[in-house]
């Protein structure tokens, strides 16, 4: 138990003050984004509340990145908009479940640790194109609905905002450089909120967006038919659901992982994060997932322990309950301002700065990575482009990489030294190395300073070994691994085993 709650535990290190502090910062910050999410996506404000108090509650005690905020975040909600839209809000609920499910079994099975074959390109990509969203999403809270129609503020209004914003991210910039004793994003809210109300100025205010009053949330089974057609329309959103949430949330654990310099848990955060929808499907939530704005304002008010986002959940949903009046009528500039600060700090600014010490194919990846997520808001799609990229550019390097040392011993035998990995992109270069007609009658490949990966690489073994085997020479394969004599067709006939030299490859995988 003591490993699953480390709150309980006295003995650990851990700043209450920090903690408690950071955690109403993040609850501040969370409100006005679940509440837009939800509105965006044609569903109850509560429902965003609820999945901001359901996802942020129950990954902060199971999950496996202290210190990282999850709740209603949009890269999953945009998913379930069309769903949302065409069947319902019960059908909603029912393929959060199912996303949760998906999620868990992610954990259950270890697939976690793929998230390691995220190249760091597509992540400075990931996490430029969030800030770009980040700041974007608060430059529309610039706009007002007059007589059904959106318009952006003008006048006094507008100058009242801005002036307001400004304020905001000055005390955020600035306060840090006196004292750290309190998060300088929660002195910003209190102090522009303590402006608006005691100078009686009218601006716009989170009440504009939704009302945040309700209840304790309800346990419910989606009023749906449980048959075949019904997995069939909602697995599709499920799955994507499942995995934008999964690459948002482990990128972001992998986040915290850098800034903080320790080491989280992917596999058991997949399960805290499945185990946190299935609770949203079933308790009106609309899922979510971990939420990289909320975590960078956690982290960066000092948070390192769960106790944080505990404390922000319970906040969130101490406000549906009771806070609610007062939370309306915080400013928008002022939320607006913190989170504006916070796209600023998620910017990979460094990337700026080393463009020019990066492999083209690098730049091209991650700007290619940040504009898919910035068009399209498809966090998923742009993180797997992105890897699809980078594992052909590597195959292609790599192809590049195949020599062979050529040369006649004492004996007249040619030997055949080979380097580089032989794989499918480098069976075409590996096998016009050969010179099967001039030959001698005997020919020996070494494959000692390389390595057969994959089948396409057998089976160009195959092909060359038959190729001398019609010409009548004897041919022999030395320093080939186990796995790879026991695939060759002609393995018997033309393999030189050396027992002590030959090697065994072996998969690193998590214990």
């Amino acid at each position: 138990m003591q490993k699953i709650i480390n709150l309980f535990d006295f003995k650990q290190n851990i700043n209450y003050k920090n903690e408690i502090l950071a955690g109403l910062t993040v609850a501040m910050t969370m409100i006005p984004e679940s509440l837009s999410f939800a509105i965006l996506a044609g569903l109850s404000p509560l429902t965003g509340l609820y999945a901001a108090f359901l996802m942020g509650l129950v990954t902060a005690i199971l999950g496996g990145r202290p210190g990282m905020v999850s709740g209603g975040a949009g890269a999953t909600v945009v998913v379930l908009i069309a769903l949302a839209s065409s069947h319902g809000v019960e059908y909603l609920f029912a393929a959060v479940v199912l996303a949760g499910i998906l999620q868990m079994l992610v954990g259950l099975f270890k697939l976690g640790k793929f998230v390691r074959l995220i190249p760091h390109p597509v992540m400075y990509g990931f996490l430029n194109g969030l800030a770009v969203i980040i700041f974007m999403a608060q430059v529309a809270q610039f706009k007002v609905v007059q007589n059904g129609i959106e318009t952006w503020m003008q006048g006094p209004t507008l100058y009242l905002m801005a002036g307001l914003t400004l304020l905001t991210i000055a005390i955020v910039f600035l306060l840090p450089k006196f004292t750290k004793a309190v998060p300088a994003s929660l002195v910003a809210i209190l102090v522009v909120f303590g402006i608006v109300y005691f100078f009686n100025i009218d601006t716009k205010k989170v009440i504009d967006i939704a009302s945040v009053r309700g209840s304790l949330p309800s346990f419910h089974i989606p009023q749906i038919p449980f048959d075949i057609e019904t997995l069939k329309i909602i697995f599709p959103y499920a799955l994507v659901m499942a995995g934008v949430g999964l690459i948002e949330s482990l990128l972001t654990l992998n986040m915290v992982d850098e800034i903080t310099n320790t080491k989280g848990q992917s596999n058991r955060e997949a399960v805290a994060q499945g185990i946190a929808n299935i609770t949203n499907g079933f308790f009106g939530g609309m899922g979510g997932c971990a939420m990289v704005a909320q975590t960078l304002v956690n982290i960066s008010a000092g948070a390192r322990a769960r106790l944080s986002a505990i404390i922000g959940a319970l906040t969130i949903l101490l406000i549906i309950l009771v806070g609610g009046p007062v939370i309306e009528q915080i400013p928008m500039a002022a939320l607006v301002g913190v989170m504006m600060m916070v796209a600023i700090g998620t910017f990979e600014w460094v990337s700026f700065r080393i463009i020019n010490k990066m492999p083209r194919h690098d730049i091209f990846i991650g700007m290619l990575v940040a504009l898919i997520i910035v068009l399209l808001h498809n966090l998923a799609l742009a993180v797997l482009i992105g890897v699809i990229i980078s594992a052909l550019v590597f195959a292609w390097e790599s192809a590049k990489r195949i020599r062979a040392r050529k040369y006649l011993d004492e004996n007249g035998i040619k030997h055949y030294e080979i380097f580089g990995p032989l794989f499918f992109g480098s069976i075409a270069a590996f096998t016009e190395k050969f010179d099967v007609l001039n030959d001698p009658q005997e020919v020996i490949i070494d494959f000692r300073e390389s390595k057969v990966v994959d089948m396409s690489a057998i089976e160009a073994l195959n092909k060359i070994t038959e190729k001398y085997k019609k010409k009548g020479k004897k041919l022999r394969l030395r320093h080939l691994s186990q796995d790879c004599r026991q695939l060759l067709k002609n393995a018997e006939s033309v393999i030189d085993v050396n027992i002590i030299e030959d090697p065994t490859y072996q998969v690193m995988t998590n214990k």
